[in-house]
């Protein structure tokens, strides 16, 4: 029971993370029906900007949770002038044009980001200061254990979730957003600017894979320059899990991802011996990617749309 408990703790921090990614991505698909594959490395360039305030500042005197909201303020900053870039320069004159040429033009600007975080923060790995009390916190006497960290991840996916779901159905941004989803030249016509619309949503996006990767940073302890790629693909999992385009199958699809990949990883190095353990644990999300794809395309929560004679 301790185990599957600790699993279960350890699944839903990172399905929490994965969430946070993956409601980035469905917004954004939401909105101009565009998977933005560079997402991840949004969330990469979050980490360095927040490690490369957190180690300049380490000797100043401050606490660690003013140092981590200073980080925090510098990463959505950064990430979010970098994805409003990206947006107005890789994507926007694309927009029209066949499907096709953003999904390339992504995963270049995915490379590129990558290449780029390589040369200003070099290729090594770099440890992440611990910041938080680091003391482990016990469920009950020697049972399973979660951080300070863990539990300020959980708080924050949460709130977030919670935000963006009064954002998207309770203000005029969010109405706006929504027509602009249903038809952008509608919408126009009706005073909303899709554009600066497009724009605040890329924006919205870059702020959750920045608080994404500040807490991954936090919780792994380091960061590099390929770091956003494997959480990003994998939170698109999560997204299309859940279904995408719908806010609440984003979290869902995160959190469940999350539980399946710590569980399965698990329990399958207990059954193998540790033969197969947690470094197979990718196999479960793209286990989960086709069997959903092929079963239920418009994943748990997205609608069902019939096909038209």
């Amino acid at each position: 029971m301790d185990t599957f408990v600790q699993q279960i703790i350890n699944g839903l921090v990172l399905g929490s993370m994965y969430a946070l990614v993956a409601l980035g991505y469905t917004m954004v698909y939401g909105i101009i029906s565009l998977i933005n594959f560079a997402h991840g490395e949004i969330l990469m360039v979050g980490a360095m900007v927040a490690w490369t305030v957190v180690t300049t500042m380490q000797g100043s005197g401050l606490p660690g949770w003013v140092l981590l909201i200073i980080a925090l303020v510098c990463a959505i900053v950064v990430c979010s002038a970098l994805n409003f870039a990206i947006e107005k320069v890789a994507y926007r004159p694309l927009r029209n044009a066949p499907r096709l040429a953003p999904l390339i033009t992504a995963m270049g600007m995915s490379l590129l980001l990558q290449t780029l975080a390589m040369i200003v923060w070099k290729p090594n790995p770099k440890p992440f200061p611990p910041l938080l009390s680091q003391d482990p916190i016990f469920l009950w006497a020697d049972g399973p254990v979660i951080s300070v960290t863990q539990i300020l991840i959980l708080i924050t996916t949460v709130v977030v979730l919670a935000f963006l779901l009064w954002l998207v159905n309770r203000t005029k941004l969010g109405r706006a957003m929504r027509a602009t989803s249903e038809n952008p030249r509608v919408a126009g016509l009706m005073g909303v600017q899709p554009d600066h619309i497009i724009s605040a949503t890329f924006v919205i996006g870059a702020t959750l894979a920045a608080i994404a990767g500040l807490m991954w940073a936090a919780n792994y302890g380091t960061v590099q320059h390929t770091m956003g790629f494997l959480p990003g693909l994998k939170a698109f999992t999560a997204a299309v899990f859940g279904g995408i385009g719908n806010l609440t199958g984003a979290m869902v699809g995160g959190v469940l991802l999350g539980l399946i990949e710590a569980v399965g990883a698990g329990y399958l190095g207990d059954l193998t011996g540790g033969v197969f353990g947690s470094q197979y644990s990718e196999i479960f999300a793209f286990l989960v990617l086709i069997l959903v794809l092929t079963l239920r395309p418009s994943g748990l929560m997205g609608e069902r749309v019939a096909d038209r004679a």
